[in-house]
């Protein structure tokens, strides 16, 4: 798997973050040794319910190999718990915490990040810190992958474990579209020249709602306020340019911005059928994944913004009251495991990126990595851009659906 550049704009955001009066990480390293042996052998025997978005069958998959290498290697039953939102996972950790019950949560681990960790964390609603002391930890790219400790730049702090990498990324047929725009500017000229053929999913669905993020990190003159706690007074100054530009953009887009499609499957489907010129994802492997699959022709290709694309990590989390926090941490730890991770970087599995530093792997777990490029990955990898603090999530929905949402 390929790294991104470093980028020295990255350090800098992230030591404004936290010298912006957040919480620094937790002395992780001072803390007691976790005893392994103990928490495994507790662990057999186990049964872990994971809350996880159940909205696609590659990675449905990819869980249900997860639970049977859990069962065979450690005795413990790993039930897939699907939902569409984890906000839901969210809300029962909160009811059961404020109805009193201090364990025997139904929820083990949730699969998380952004806005729904932070509230986790702010309410204290998850266990730990224990990430940093899995024993696959080791191999996590904390260095060169610096969202795997700062998620929507809100220090981790060992209460998630980094479990994959996203970085926003368009795709499009090059039969169609030779020179694709590489700047949120260039896609609103696009989009005058090509009237109809480009939209995005409508907010909060998430893809839609980081649409949103890539043009206002891009636009804005000043993007300080956007990594430090939602603060109102901020909101118009530095909000400004991106409602300009959704203005200019909204009479070009399909059916004029009167509808926007639910999800960027929606905009994909509607791609391979010749209405939209342009899709957008989430996983830079998308595209790869649907040209293996035969859903999208070997022509197309994938691109990042040239002056860096919206990155993340999405992790693992367990909630404080959890049934079987053992099990769940020997689970994640598994998750982490070099195997489990080159698998599911696998095209054909599911293609999704890697917390790890591979060059840092023994040779015979970096040789589970791929390194052939395949059709339809990112031609040139750019630059991660921070995602904003996730207190700025719901403000940013708000205010575009009062303006758009009609």
């Amino acid at each position: 798997m390929s790294h991104h550049p470093f980028d020295p704009r990255r350090r800098t955001a992230l030591r404004a973050v936290l010298a912006a009066g957040l919480p620094a990480a937790l002395p992780l390293a001072a803390l007691a040794a976790t005893d392994w042996p103990a928490i495994t052998a507790r662990a057999r025997g186990q049964k872990v319910f994971f809350n996880a978005w159940g909205g696609s069958d590659r990675t449905n998959a990819y869980i249900q190999w997860v639970a049977g290498e859990v069962a065979r290697r450690h005795g413990i039953t790993l039930e897939h718990v699907k939902i569409t939102d984890t906000a839901e996972a969210v809300k029962r950790v909160r009811n059961e915490k404020q109805a009193g019950r201090a364990s025997g949560s139904s929820i083990d681990m949730v699969w998380i990040n952004g806005e729904n960790f932070l509230t986790m964390k702010r309410e204290g609603l998850l266990f730990g810190p224990f990430a940093e002391h899995l024993p696959n930890y080791r191999w996590v790219d904390v260095e060169g992958k610096l969202t795997t400790r700062m998620d929507f730049s809100e220090p981790v702090a060992g209460l998630e474990a980094p479990w994959g990498m996203a970085q926003f990324t368009f795709y499009a047929d090059r039969t169609r579209v030779s020179d694709p725009p590489r700047s949120m500017a260039a896609l609103l000229a696009f989009a005058r020249a090509h009237p109809g053929r480009v939209t995005y999913p409508r907010p909060p669905n998430f893809h839609g709602t980081t649409f949103l993020k890539q043009a206002l990190l891009e636009l804005t003159p000043d993007r300080a306020p956007l990594y430090q706690p939602f603060h109102a007074a901020a909101m118009e100054r530095v909000t400004a340019p991106l409602w300009t530009w959704l203005d200019a953009l909204r009479p070009h887009l399909w059916r004029q911005g009167r509808q926007y499609p639910q999800n960027a499957a929606a905009i994909r489907q509607m791609m391979a059928d010749g209405e939209l010129l342009i899709g957008l994802t989430f996983n830079p492997n998308e595209a790869a994944n649907e040209i293996a699959a035969k859903r999208l022709p070997a022509t197309v290709s994938s691109w990042q913004n040239e002056g860096g694309s919206v990155g993340n990590t999405h992790f693992l989390a367990i909630p404080v009251n959890a049934s079987a926090p053992d099990a769940a941490q020997v689970v994640i730890d598994f998750m982490l495991s070099p195997l489990a991770q080159a698998r599911k970087a696998d095209i054909t599995v599911w293609g999704d990126g890697t917390v790890l530093a591979v060059d840092k792997l023994p040779a015979a777990e970096r040789e589970l990595f791929g390194t052939r490029p395949l059709p339809g990955q990112v031609d040139k990898p750019v630059p991660v851009l921070l995602e904003p603090h996730g207190s700025w999530v719901d403000p940013l929905e708000r205010e575009w659906l009062r303006r758009y949402g009609a």
